[in-house]
């Protein structure tokens, strides 16, 4: 099967997070990985979501490399804005157009296609290989929690992950905090807001102090760490001091910047509004999804190793940050300072876009590279 033709029968998949079963194409995965002859598990999760890991043995049995992507994709959005249908794979000028082609079924098919390939040809890459394809990235990071409890990441020395790069070197990713604020204030009419306590205004307050707190830090690739209000609710009526608010906020860490940092200046500036408040106010912060920030070397062994055959190629690649979560930061709670490079064919500015596409010739070139990477030439 040709490297192109098995991508597209992986678009051809629906799934849709949240939608459709995920699971599909894993069980795809999972099938075409064991007729090459590798020693692969296919774990269901639940109807909608399931896992499948591979193993290959290198040349360096002390060293493992874990390959990941994820199987799930964000929804189409609305069809009208699409120039093809989104669920069917459709080439045009070179260029494979569908939901997942750059996010991140490209990266995907990229690393499953080469190690069914080499396995096939009987080629032994120069070190361990675990592939790891999980589910509901997109979301919760179900696929990738579950293979924190089968001890599997406990000796991978280094990671990477096939998102979106443009061929690229993707060497810091911001992390991501949900953070939720609640209050409880006092009610009172709303003529007379001295006789309560707002606690729509002061949940507000707390987090405006975090969003000031979180943007002071920044980052030489990644920016300014950003902070907003996502969602609030609370109040009872237009004409009454409200006495309950629940407020969550978005908050992308980058590098160098503690969860704890931000837990003490929620706290803080919550406990300061608790005593001017004399007993009409209290307030609770909880975290709702904790991803950790994630950065690598740009003299890594292993970004030297991609930059080099990258090089070779006649290509120069960049020193690049991403703003969103991947798996990699769910990893990492097991293997806190385990390496991850992010390298994958796609267009990271085409990730949940309408006529979302990737670039074939950046596809097969993917593919070369991590073969060269991983086996050597001699082979």
């Amino acid at each position: 099967m040709e490297a192109i033709t098995f991508l597209k029968e992986i678009m051809s998949i629906p799934s849709v997070n949240g939608r459709d079963d995920e699971g599909k194409v894993s069980e795809y995965l999972y099938t075409y990985l064991k007729s090459c002859g590798l020693r692969c598990e296919l774990e269901r999760i639940d109807s909608l979501h399931a896992n499948v890991v591979a193993w290959m043995n290198g040349t360096d049995t002390e060293h493992t490399v874990l390959w990941n992507g994820h199987v799930d994709t964000v929804p189409y959005g609305e069809l009208e804005a699409w120039d093809s249908d989104p669920s069917v794979p459709t080439i045009k000028e070179n260029m494979l157009y569908g939901r997942g082609a750059s996010d991140m079924k490209s990266g995907l098919a990229a690393m499953a296609w080469l190690l069914g390939e080499m396995k096939r040809q009987n080629k032994v890459p120069s070190c361990n290989i675990i592939f790891a394809a999980t589910c509901d990235e997109e979301c919760g990071g179900l696929g990738a929690s579950a293979l924190l409890h089968k001890n599997i990441l406990n000796h991978v020395d280094e990671i990477v992950v096939g998102e979106p790069t443009g061929k690229n070197l993707g060497i810091a990713q911001k992390g991501c905090l949900w953070l939720e604020i609640s209050g409880k204030g006092k009610t009172s009419l709303g003529a007379y807001p001295e006789k309560g306590w707002n606690a729509i205004a002061s949940c507000v307050e707390i987090a405006e102090a975090v969003r000031k707190k979180v943007q002071q830090t920044t980052h030489p690739i990644l920016g300014t760490a950003t902070a907003q209000v996502t969602q609030i609710t609370g109040g009872v009526a237009p004409n009454m001091t409200p006495d309950s608010c629940r407020l969550l906020m978005d908050i992308r860490l980058v590098p160098g910047m503690t969860v704890e940092e931000i837990l003490e200046q929620a706290g803080k500036s919550g406990s300061e509004i608790e005593k001017i408040s004399n007993g009409k106010f209290e307030y609770s912060v909880k975290i709702c999804n904790n991803r950790g920030a994630i950065e690598i070397p740009e003299n890594h062994s292993l970004v030297e190793r991609f930059r080099r055959e990258l090089r070779c190629d006649g290509y120069e690649p960049e020193n690049n940050g991403i703003n969103y979560f991947t798996d990699a930061s769910i990893f990492r709670k097991e293997n806190p300072t385990v390496p991850v490079l992010l390298f994958g064919p796609g267009d990271p500015t085409l990730a949940h876009q309408p006529n979302e596409c990737v670039n074939l010739e950046f596809y097969e070139d993917a593919i070369k590279i991590l073969k060269r990477v991983f086996w050597a030439e001699k082979q």
